[in-house]
């Protein structure tokens, strides 16, 4: 029996397309550290000026929370925040200015799969994330606050699971938005509030019983307070708890995005 070959010039790839995966991993990586600048730096000088705000202008320095000064309490929350927005601002920007310019073919012609597609966009976003969180913590290091690492586990898990989530929400609005100010819409409405009031700067054992609750279904909440377990060994949630329900929402939501790319939806028509 002969085994059908491929036309000549067509590509084979069985497995993964481990070079295609590789370069548009690298090019993602590359479109974001040529302006580094703008988008590692400048969030961390601007990261580092909420604490300054909140500890020094507003008399925060001498209180506590949770039995650790106040500095210390809201260093982990600003670390991850910077970075859980700039795994968004990263891979909701990808698909979405190639849709705007014309060149989304860059991204769907390329013998990758799906999966791998999916892989090179949220890696890139990943990534940004840590960079972003390593200057945020290295800007708050020299600022004298202290946030050595006490749980790298925990730190490991809701750092890069967290930003992957948030980088899975970015590509489901580059795959939904047809403009920038569509992408801009989900960043004010959607990222920001649910960062902002996820007890970033408070606990929310301090809250109402009400605000308490709602703070429940916030899966941000739980990547913070996880977050900060990994600083502190102390946090206002159950930290199994969120670390398994942050796994779940993570998966679930990359096979939704999985299934919206291989249809092609707002993409190939």
């Amino acid at each position: 029996m002969i085994s059908k070959l491929p036309a000549p010039g067509v590509a084979v790839f069985r497995g993964v397309n481990w070079g295609g995966l590789k370069t548009l991993y690298v090019k993602e990586v590359r479109r974001f550290f040529k302006v580094q600048l703008q988008t590692v730096w400048a969030p961390a000088i601007t990261t580092l000026l909420f604490l300054v705000i909140f500890t020094v202008a507003l008399g925060g320095g001498g209180r506590s929370v949770m039995g650790v000064p106040f500095a210390e309490f809201i260093a982990p929350g600003l670390i991850v925040m910077g970075m859980l927005q700039n795994a968004f601002a990263n891979a909701s920007f990808s698909l979405l200015v190639g849709k705007i310019q014309g060149t989304i073919v860059d991204y769907l012609m390329p013998p990758l799969s799906t999966g791998e597609l999916l892989a090179g966009l949220t890696g890139g976003a990943v990534t940004r994330a840590l960079c972003v969180g390593g200057a945020v913590w290295l800007a708050m290091a020299l600022w004298g606050v202290d946030v050595t690492p006490r749980h790298p586990l925990a730190l490991l898990w809701f750092g890069v699971v967290g930003s992957a989530f948030v980088a899975l929400l970015g590509v489901l609005t580059s795959i939904w938005a047809e403009k920038f100010d569509h992408a801009a819409a989900v960043t004010n409405f959607v990222i920001a509030p649910l960062a902002l009031l996820s007890g970033t700067f408070y606990s929310v054992e301090s809250l109402s019983p009400t605000f308490r609750a709602i703070s429940q279904f916030n899966p941000f909440f739980y990547i913070i307070s996880g977050f900060r377990f990994g600083f502190l060994r102390t946090a206002d949630s159950d930290v199994m708890f969120g670390g398994v329900l942050l796994g779940v929402l993570t998966v679930a939501l990359a096979a939704f995005c999985y299934w919206l790319l291989r249809r092609g939806w707002k993409l190939k028509n």
